[in-house]
């Protein structure tokens, strides 16, 4: 294992828990926020935790941001030497991206192949589930018939008070699998599929508690792949590959379908920027389907986040914070579904933006306190600026490009950034293609070269909606007030499985 792989040694070994920083962070957040429009709760101040201060302000936070982006941005056409900042900050990031490109994954270890049970930690599986008649019946077969000890593992599933044949189909699989547990949830039970994780997790007694999506499709062999990873005592979670089920079967119907085509892409691209900013010692990243936590990780963290829409990017902040690294497994891949069409893809996106974009907006002072460390502190503001920073400053640097009839200021920094990214898609496609298809001929290497490339292109098109989402998102943030509203995504799975269920009761 490279000795750079984990590197922590700016971090001081006197730390604070994060419980107790958060506490003392948002001690004077909490006044304002209590009162402020766009408070998330109404908490009570006897019962309030730590972890629920500070969450308050967000958008006078994004006002904030926003603000400063945007003036200085216009502020860089009108000095003499904005044009030599932009070049610094492009020779900046390329730098990065250089290190992220030549760095070596760290290497997998062996699967768990023990004949002995006691030599397998013992997993929860817990699946969140609301209305998910079309799916949550094959995950539960899956689950329950996984290449694992029967002994070490259980799975738990949390109806969040479906009004479709959910339940029906759970108290049917319930008879069936021993390892099934089934809870669930009242009309008014809080917390969205936070709240649902934060309701079973406590009474599990698990050592590491995985996390499913209700249309995952999960590989036989995950758990003995996925528990090595663990031996290293600073992994505090894993995260396994994300894949597009419809473009992994030729035969599906929507296989071709331009959106889901760059889903895919973008899954491998995802996958590469694991992979290699965990080698540089930077930031791994929860992705919420196929994620592994450490008990011990999550109860130093309070649990999953209720006052956040995206929870595995929240806890990924969390973890970090806390001293903890996140590592990943490139293979095999946990599939999910692809959004479809354009209106359902704009609505998941912009949630996951203003997801992402609440973490920096509610740690920003424990994330510049170095409290992670300089490689990741670096790593992260590094992807800050491409994702968020450049996105909200397009708009005032192409309205003052056109102003002024010159170039965009910042053109060459996203320019590096679309064109690293385009080469990380073919290197993500070509490293879990290997790993499906390690039979072929060398020989066929140029044609899935080729193919992986021309899928980079159509990727890369693809993944320029990420400039309308995220300037749109930043702006909306900074003048709306929003309450916490969690979507849920529509999942269509296959009839098969339910009507196997009928016959049989029939």
């Amino acid at each position: 294992m490279p000795e750079n792989s984990w590197r922590e040694s700016d971090s001081c070994n006197e730390q604070l828990p994060i419980n107790s920083l958060l506490s003392n962070l948002s001690d004077s957040l909490l006044s304002e926020s209590l009162l402020s429009e766009e408070t998330l709760i109404e908490p009570d101040a006897e019962t309030i935790s730590p972890f629920s201060r500070g969450y308050g302000g967000r958008r006078r936070k994004a006002a904030i941001a926003l603000t400063m982006i945007w003036s200085s941005t216009v502020a860089l056409h009108l000095v003499s030497w904005g044009s030599w900042f932009a070049l610094g900050l492009t020779t900046l990031l390329g730098l990065h991206v250089l290190r992220v490109m030549f760095a070596r994954p760290i290497p997998v270890p062996e699967p768990l192949s023990s004949d002995n049970p006691d030599d397998y930690p013992y997993v929860s599986l817990l699946v969140a589930a609301k209305n998910e008649e079309a799916v949550i019946a094959s995950l539960v077969e899956d689950l329950c018939h996984l290449d694992y000890p029967a002994s070490r593992y259980d799975l738990w599933v949390i109806d969040d008070n479906s009004t479709d044949r959910t339940p029906l189909i759970l108290d049917r699989l319930q008879r069936d699998y021993q390892q099934l547990n089934v809870v669930v949830r009242p009309a008014n039970a809080q917390g969205g599929k936070s709240g649902a994780l934060n309701q079973v997790w406590g009474q599990t007694q698990s050592d590491i508690i995985a996390v499913f999506d209700a249309d995952a499709q999960v590989p036989k062999d995950l758990l003995r792949r996925v528990m090595p990873l663990f031996q290293r005592e600073q992994v505090g979670a894993v995260q396994v590959q994300k894949a597009v089920s419809q473009a992994l079967d030729p035969n599906h119907p929507q296989s071709s379908n331009l959106w889901v085509r760059g889903q895919a892409a973008e899954m491998a691209l995802d996958s590469y920027f694991q992979q290699q900013r965990i080698a540089i010692g930077g930031i791994g990243e929860l992705r919420g389907n196929g994620q592994f936590v450490r008990r011990t990780a999550l109860e130093g963290c309070g649990g999953w986040n209720e006052e956040t829409i995206t929870d595995d990017l929240d806890l990924t902040i969390r973890l970090h914070l806390d001293h903890w690294d996140i590592d990943f497994l490139m293979l095999p891949a946990v599939a999910e579904e692809g959004v479809t069409n354009a209106i359902g893809l704009w609505h998941q996106r912009n949630r996951w933006a203003e997801g992402g974009y609440q973490r920096y907006l509610d740690y920003w002072r424990l994330i510049l306190r170095n409290r992670m460390g300089t490689a990741k502190t670096m790593d992260l503001l590094v992807f800050w600026i491409t994702q968020y920073l450049l996105p909200t400053a397009a708009v005032p640097d192409f309205v003052m490009a056109v102003a002024r009839s010159s170039p965009p200021m910042l053109a060459p920094a996203t320019s590096l950034m679309v064109m690293f990214s385009m080469v990380g898609m073919v290197i993500g496609m070509r490293r879990t293609r290997a790993g499906r298809t390690q039979s072929q001929l060398a020989r066929k290497l140029p044609r899935r070269l080729d193919h992986a490339v021309f899928q980079a292109v159509l990727g890369s098109l693809y993944m320029l909606h990420w400039l309308p989402v995220m300037a749109s998102t930043t702006a909306r943030m900074a003048v709306r007030p929003k309450r916490l509203k969690w979507v849920k995504t529509v999942h269509h799975g296959s009839d098969d499985v339910w009507l196997d269920i009928v016959e049989d009761q029939s």
